[in-house]
């Protein structure tokens, strides 16, 4: 009886034991059931959840919880969750609403929109803009925006519809047509001109210099200078010594002008007023540079190509709009005071007359070809002592200084020969009248550093491939020959404008080119 009852027992434990195993089993695919359940009411609540919306912040309610918010186009007050960190927020920034109209959380900032070009900034921080159809529109900037210098001129991305300005945009438009500087080319970086400089320290850096004594005498510094003349002869390097010698005169030493470097071709915009547009800010940039007291220099290259005569019919005479627009803004209210307009043109007969007279453009220079000696000058500047010799050619003269002066003489001598067998071509104007044209009538500054820089490389090909280092009077005769050859190919060219810039005749026209026999 006793081992029934023992073997009933242990019957039983088994059996109880298999239970409890079947319940877990069980228990844990209800769970598993449960979870599969919340998750499938999870996703029928998120399909069936009515649509959320973004609208932008403007400005919070702290005491009473609540945000100004611009929702489809329209200003709402609308109510903000506790967990929300209101005081955070700003301007410009979006806030995600639920079905309530609840603002629940906050999103980041958009990085799309409209386009606009500042003109002002108020004195509040309010930015009044114009888009490209010049329409005006005053804007507030965004949080981010706020902490960021913004300047006149700038692009920024705004949002229209709630007055907020998002971002400033680089454009590389504007950045390739107005090139800032602090040039720190000095006048005795330049050779041949001394006459030219002279001019113009004398028409811009006394009244600078001294301005008590001009306004003593009811004189005023000129608003600009033109320089002209055949290409590749300084005019750039001039204005860009004119900003240096300002910033040395009128400020303590080591302190730099700027010089604001436009390209006239590169200005033209094929969309109206969008031209215009450039040229009020390259000017807005100058004044708000020249405010602080330093010196700018607004140097307008090829100004022939971008302020033709009006009425001309080039260019589709996009000229009456351009050139009114440049007096606007040197005859305007808003004084230039530290600022100098430097025009530089091939063509200055092709200049609206109107920006030449006295008042706008007051002096006007013309720079030269070189003759002999600012040619030996230039020269000077470019074979430098630091340059590598050949050591045959240091003995044969005495020295690097006396190799210096050999091969400049060289230079010089042939390309101011003018005997029969170094005529090039023999040129026929309109009015019957012919000119023998030399090597010399080709010469300049850019044409003495191509044939030096010729010379430096023929000196580096010999030593690669001989071993020998230095230059010699060998390579500067073979840069003066290749020089000229190059020159030959300009025979093919008789369009009368660039043959009026080879030879510096404004006006002149070309009716043949022949090759001097």
């Amino acid at each position: 009886m006793a081992d029934f009852t023992e073997a009933r027992v242990q019957e039983l434990q088994q059996e109880a034991i298999s239970l409890a195993h079947k319940n877990e089993r069980l228990s844990a695919a209800l769970a598993t059931a449960r979870r599969r359940l919340e998750e499938l009411q999870e996703q029928l609540d998120t399909l069936t959840r009515p649509p959320g919306s973004y609208g932008v912040f403007l400005e919070a309610d702290m005491a009473a919880r609540e945000a100004d918010v611009m929702v489809g186009g329209r200003r709402m007050r609308l109510p903000v969750v506790p967990t929300m960190p209101l005081g955070a927020i700003r301007r410009g920034q979006l806030v995600r609403l639920n079905e309530q109209m609840l603002a629940i959380s906050a999103a980041g900032y958009e990085t799309t929109g409209a386009l606009v070009y500042v003109r002002e900034v108020l004195s509040d921080g309010r930015i009044v803009a114009t888009s490209r159809a010049d329409d005006s529109i005053v804007l507030i900037p965004s949080g981010e925006l706020a902490a960021t210098r913004v300047r006149i001129g700038d692009v920024l991305l705004a949002d229209l519809k709630s007055g907020t300005a998002l971002e400033i945009i680089q454009l590389s438009e504007l950045d390739d047509l107005l090139l800032e500087e602090e040039p720190d080319v000095d006048y005795s970086d330049i050779g041949g001109l001394n006459e030219q400089i002279m001019e113009i320290r004398d028409a811009i850096e006394l009244p600078f210099a001294h301005p008590d004594t001009f306004r003593e005498h009811g004189l005023r510094p000129p608003k600009g200078v033109l320089l002209y003349g055949p290409p590749g002869c300084g005019k750039t390097l001039i204005a860009k010594a004119v900003a240096t010698s300002l910033a040395r005169t009128t400020r303590a030493e080591g302190d730099k002008a700027y010089f604001l470097n436009i390209k006239g071709p590169e200005l033209l915009d094929k969309y109206v007023g969008e031209t215009e547009r450039h040229i009020r800010t390259i000017f807005a940039r100058a004044r708000e540079k020249a405010s602080s007291g330093m010196p700018v220099v607004v140097f307008f290259d090829e100004m022939e190509s971008l302020f033709r005569t009006r009425g001309s019919g080039v260019s589709s005479d996009v000229e009456t709009t351009i050139v009114p627009q440049l007096l606007a803004e040197i005859d305007g209210v808003e004084q230039l005071d530290n600022v100098v307009v430097i025009g530089a043109s091939n063509r200055e007969d092709m200049i609206d007359p109107a920006i030449l007279r006295p008042g706008r453009l007051d002096v006007k220079i013309r720079v030269n070809r070189p003759d002999r000696e600012g040619t030996a000058d230039i020269f000077y500047k470019y074979l430098t002592e630091s340059l590598p010799y050949h050591e045959d050619e240091i003995s044969r003269y005495g020295g690097i200084s006396g190799v210096i002066k050999h091969l400049t003489q060289v230079a010089v001598d042939r390309i101011f020969a003018t005997e029969d067998s170094e005529k090039m071509f023999i040129v026929t104007f309109a009015d019957g009248s012919r000119h023998t044209m030399y090597f010399k009538d080709f010469v300049s500054g850019a044409l003495v550093a191509n044939i030096v820089d010729r010379v430096k490389k023929a000196a580096v090909k010999d030593f690669l491939a001989s071993g020998e280092r230095g230059i010699r009077t060998s390579h500067m005769h073979a840069a003066l020959t290749q020089e000229k050859r190059e020159h030959d190919a300009l025979r093919a060219t008789t369009d009368p404008e660039e043959w009026a810039r080879v030879l510096g005749r404004a006006g002149a026209r070309v009716t043949d080119v022949a090759t001097a026999e």
